[in-house]
């Protein structure tokens, strides 16, 4: 299974923001690709499924465990083209001090090359460190490409560029200026649900367009191809029809959208029929 997964030094690099583009930029190129979001998330996930055309899946080991994360990873991703699965907050950021919950124990879990996306404000020489940093701390990550973001212009990128190529042996794959036009609105919880935005569409477009421009994507896809098997231990349990014959209604829309794709999907495996409800209306 072709996967990458983006991950940053810390929460608000732009993660989001580049993931959309990316899904919907190899979308563009003729790519099945599925989306994931390391959980429990519920907003990004409605972005990135609408940027790939098909459900984000959130992969969370305190919810489904270790290895029935792996197992649903697999599932979920066998016939995509590529897999790509954008993390929260930092590489090594979790709330065990071991890291078994991190981002980068669910990417070497899944075999998934890493692309970090820096913000790059105030930074240029000093992204060399950095990156070199994560590298060492630990080795079992696959750090494959990196990405710069919110620069100042294509003086700054080159000189990022020029520290990471100097040295270090990640590839430096592109760098998106710090522009609004691309940036998406937040509220207290974090972004605001593609389903209250009206322009969602319209702004994954844009940052798509500026994605396609500004990153090597055929060098990303050849990493993405690059990334180790991962087999699921067990297959998919069949679902018992205790619900046959049951109808749930389902609110949905501009107020109401918070749902797990997979949840959703275990009532109608189980029988049950999904009512949309519109309570706006």
């Amino acid at each position: 299974m072709a996967s990458l997964f983006l991950s940053a030094a810390h929460k608000s690099s732009g993660k989001t923001t580049l993931s959309i583009g990316l899904c919907a930029a190899l979308v563009e190129r003729g790519l099945d690709v599925q989306p994931f979001k390391k959980g429990p998330d519920y907003i990004d996930p409605i972005w990135l499924g609408t940027a790939a055309g098909k459900p984000c899946y959130n992969l969370d080991f305190y919810v489904a465990g270790k290895q029935e994360t792996i197992d649903d990873y697999c599932h979920r991703g066998r016939n995509a083209d590529i897999c790509l699965i954008e993390g929260n907050k930092g590489l090594h950021d979790g709330l065990d001090l071991d890291g078994s919950n991190s981002n980068a124990a669910l990417a070497k879990a899944l075999h998934s090359p890493v692309i970090m996306v820096v913000d790059a404000r105030g930074t240029m020489r000093g992204i060399a460190p950095l990156l070199i940093g994560y590298q060492v701390f630990d080795e079992a990550v696959n750090i494959a490409g990196v990405i710069a973001n919110m620069t100042g212009g294509k003086r700054h990128e080159s000189k990022l560029r020029a520290a990471v190529e100097e040295y270090t042996d990640i590839p430096f794959l592109g760098a998106l200026e710090n522009q609004p036009s691309i940036s998406l609105d937040e509220r207290h919880l974090g972004l605001i649900p593609g389903y209250e935005d009206p322009e969602s569409k319209h702004k994954i477009a844009m940052i798509s367009s500026v994605v396609s421009d500004n990153v090597d994507l055929d060098q990303l896809i050849d990493i993405a191809r690059q990334a180790e098997p991962v087999a699921p231990a067990t297959s998919p349990l069949p679902r018992k029809s205790e619900f046959t014959g049951l109808r749930i209604g389902i609110a949905r829309d501009r107020a109401f959208g918070f749902y797990y794709p997979g949840d959703l999907e275990a009532f109608r495996q189980a029988g049950a029929q999904l009512v949309d409800i519109d309570t706006t209306r």
